[in-house]
């Protein structure tokens, strides 16, 4: 069978472009607790336990479910869940304004690359829009939310990762078989998504993931490389490969839709 060619790349947002979570969106959280006159707080450890529940909201409910489930009976509680969530966003967007949140290796090389190269860019991730824009926005280039010709994120579709949706969703709108797509995780929830949705996968892994289960991704790696500093391939074939670049995309995404 003659492989479909590469035409689109999907990227998530955290952990993925940029090592949000630690020291981004947890802090934020934390922020908007202390706001409230909350005494919740998530420590490192906590963060990384919390994350296996996808969606800012949803990660707060589940917090609650945990430590503080009376509170989940009161009334408002949504309303009370979705204003902390948006506190949250706020001080998240601060802190990336601030030049806190820079892009992990080779990801603005490699997005430079795939435009040069004629590829379609888009975005699969639970984080909101607001989030998204404003990583974009102060991390890569100003107005670079532009160069993404699909962004799925927030709650476009209820269902959040792992299930495939937000992958389905994107694919709908840029109108390609996932067979001519690649895809770029951080988590195992991620992978999950996309490859529920048909997608050969890449994954970098972060401090918070990098044990979890990875084998139906298509290579696994420490990033995604610069001229200067080799990944590391930690599963998976990558040749003799120093970066993930144009070519060695192709390559990769030929031999798993042979």
């Amino acid at each position: 069978m003659t492989p479909v060619p590469l035409q689109a790349l999907i990227f998530d947002v955290d952990g993925t472009l940029a090592d949000t979570e630690q020291d981004g969106h947890r802090i934020a959280f934390n922020g908007a607790f202390e706001a409230a006159g909350l005494d919740w707080h998530w420590d490192v450890a906590r963060y990384g336990e919390l994350l296996a529940v996808t969606g800012g909201k949803e990660r707060i409910r589940y917090y609650l479910t945990q430590s503080y489930p009376a509170l989940l009976d009161e009334a408002g509680i949504d309303e009370r869940i979705a204003q902390l969530h948006k506190a949250k966003t706020a001080l998240y967007s601060k802190l990336v304004a601030g030049g806190a949140l820079p892009l992990r290796p080779g990801v603005a090389r490699l997005i430079a690359e795939a435009r040069a190269a004629g590829l379609r860019l888009a975005i699969a991730t639970t984080t909101t829009p607001e989030n998204v824009a404003i990583l974009l926005e102060h991390s890569l280039a100003p107005g670079s939310s532009a160069w993404f010709e699909v962004i799925g994120a927030g709650d476009v579709v209820p269902a959040k990762k792992p299930a495939p949706d937000i992958y389905q969703w994107v694919l709908e709108r840029l109108q390609l078989p996932a067979s001519a797509c690649l895809a770029f995780e951080d988590s195992e929830n991620g992978l999950r998504a996309a490859r529920g949705a048909g997608l050969t996968t890449i994954v970098t892994v972060n401090p918070y993931t990098e044990d979890q289960d990875f084998g139906d991704a298509e290579i696994v790696l420490s990033d995604l490389g610069t001229p200067t500093a080799a990944f590391h391939c930690i599963a998976g074939d990558a040749g003799t490969a120093t970066q993930a670049n144009i070519e060695t995309l192709r390559r990769w995404h030929a031999r798993s839709t042979r």
